[in-house]
């Protein structure tokens, strides 16, 4: 991935990939994705990563992230859509929103949903202030998180990382091998 100061994050949510527990093998397989491209964005001089504060990907690549603050002194930051974002999660995901809530950097940008052209414009803003993204996204598996991807690729100069389903493969296939020896 080229050099990028600030990161965008975002990907499909458990309920998208069929993981309804974070104890999930194949959370164990995003998780070493992520660690993989997070020391490769930190080593080329990553300074804040950006998250919009969902479940699924984006949670697992925060809980991944927390390690880098320590290690590489990365600065997460989370924007919000909405400032009722989650408010109506049980009590599991209102633990894992808050951690959302501990970040460096914690703004939203509407007060409360109006109607869809607000989740557009938050999109473009979350661009407009990042160099690159993050993305777990596959082709195959279209999901509304195909506006983000949209954009994203029309974005001059934009760096975008997208793991696939065929790349996470790879992962495991790598961690059953390591494990095998």
């Amino acid at each position: 991935m080229e050099a990028v100061k600030s990161l965008l994050v975002a990907g499909y949510s458990g309920f998208d990939l069929g993981i309804f527990s974070d104890n999930d093998p194949k959370v164990t397989v995003i998780k070493q994705a992520i660690r993989e491209r997070l020391t490769a964005a930190a080593d080329n001089g990553l300074e804040w990563l950006i998250f919009s504060g969902n479940l699924g990907f984006e949670y697992w690549a925060f809980d991944e992230a927390q390690a880098f603050r320590e290690t590489h002194g990365i600065k997460l930051a989370t924007l919000f859509p909405f400032e009722t974002h989650g408010q109506n999660w049980n009590e599991a995901n209102q633990l894992k929103l808050g951690l959302f809530r501990s970040a460096d950097f914690v703004k939203y940008s509407f007060p409360a949903y109006e109607n869809p052209s607000q989740f557009a414009a938050h999109d473009q803003f979350l661009i407009d202030n990042t160099d690159g993204a993050l993305v777990l996204y596959d082709e195959e598996n279209e999901t509304r998180l195909h506006f983000l991807i949209d954009k994203l690729r029309s974005t001059p100069n934009y760096a975008l990382d997208i793991l696939d389903f065929e790349k996470l493969q790879e992962i495991a296939e790598d961690m059953q091998e390591n494990n095998d020896e």
